[in-house]
């Protein structure tokens, strides 16, 4: 396969491309788990998959309780179907917290200390309560336990793993922390043998053509339990060769797919890049840093025509409007209407009018 290909398949079984779904629940569902760190870019990432939907519309999602934000996997806040978050919690997050024991030593924080905030934090959602961040850390220091210099958050983090707490609906600006087992009742068990496999299922039919490497890296897997879940999913796959081997479903590879090729404007931290371990099939190796300036792990959003990444933008919030800056890597080639159209998605999105900064 070629990079060309690649990126193809990719952003036609990603869902940027192609036939889109109408809810933001469908959208999760597809892609399995979609990276959170930064709640207004994971807000683009679930609406640029759809038809028509605006942010209202997901944040009612969250509120129905059809999708949550947890740290099933790596360690990293993401969307996943309320159904699926137990047992991804369950299957996923333990090599993560065995990974904690020094940062744990490092802020202090031992069992005992671990088991009062899990007391704490039960006592006062219990019955359906929501509270927000601030006021949950207020609780810790009501309690004598200091949440400064990062012991709160991770304290929040350690037992959101654990399954104990979730995140609620918004509260104005602020999230709020749920009960896990109120908030979502009726949720999903798997063993462990199901759990690997639908795994793999949904993440080379969302993100294929990808490599085994790739899905260990994105669910946090060992090689062994990806290979194990790759196996078991097999029958409905495809490998092709390229420089490795990629696997795709069977479906995709034998349907004719539309044309994928175009000008998106992807959001920072959005799966077309966080969704593989290796990156190279859709974004030069001379320019990966420049998704990341200064190495510290916040990824831009990115300008993609016809599947490679090959610029940054942003965007800032001005008096009834939103100015959009682009920062190409090199002349784009394209029209400024051709741009203009990617621009004007995200404007409908938003519900706002926008001004264009695009060096095209």
């Amino acid at each position: 396969m070629t990079n060309r290909e690649i990126a193809h398949y990719r952003l036609l079984n990603q869902r940027i491309a192609g036939g889109q779904f109408s809810r933001p629940a469908e959208v999760v569902q597809w892609m399995g788990a979609m990276q959170a760190q930064d709640y207004q870019q994971v807000l683009w990432a679930i609406g640029l998959r759809t038809n028509v939907t605006r942010r209202t519309d997901i944040e009612q999602a969250i509120a129905e309780r059809k999708i949550v934000l947890t740290w099933p996997m790596r360690g990293t806040l993401h969307f996943v179907p309320a159904e699926n978050a137990k047992w991804m919690l369950k299957f996923l997050a333990p090599r993560q917290l065995a990974a904690d024991k020094l940062r744990l030593k490092q802020l202090e924080l031992d069992a005992k200390i671990l088991e009062r905030c899990r007391q704490l934090f039960h006592h006062a959602l219990q019955g359906g309560k929501r509270l927000s961040r601030t006021a949950m850390m207020q609780l810790l220091e009501a309690a004598q336990i200091n949440p400064k210099g990062q012991r709160g958050y991770h304290i929040l983090w350690y037992v959101a793993q654990e399954g104990l707490v979730c995140h609620g609906p918004m509260q104005g600006k602020e999230q709020t922390f749920v009960l896990l087992d109120e908030w979502i009742p009726d949720a999903r068990q798997l063993s462990r043998e199901d759990a690997l496999a639908e795994l793999a299922q949904c993440y080379f039919a969302s993100r294929g053509p990808a490599s085994i490497n790739d899905f260990a890296g994105w669910a946090g897997l060992t090689l062994a339990d990806a290979r194990a879940g790759l196996e078991s999913a097999r029958a409905s796959l495809v490998s092709k060769q390229g420089t490795k081997e990629y696997w795709l479903t069977q479906c995709a590879a034998d349907h004719q797919m539309p044309d994928a090729l175009g000008v998106y404007l992807l959001p920072g931290f959005d799966e077309y890049l966080l969704g593989y371990k290796d990156r190279r099939d859709v974004l030069a190796g001379e320019h990966a840093r420049k998704i990341v300036p200064g190495g510290n792990g916040v990824f831009l959003p990115t300008i993609v025509i016809d599947g490679q990444v090959v610029g940054t933008w942003k965007r800032a919030f001005r008096k009834n409007t939103v100015e959009v800056t682009l920062t190409p890597f090199m002349p784009l080639g394209i029209s400024k209407t051709e741009i203009a159209v990617a621009v004007k998605r995200f404007g409908d999105f938003i519900d706002l009018p926008l001004s264009l900064k695009a060096p095209v």
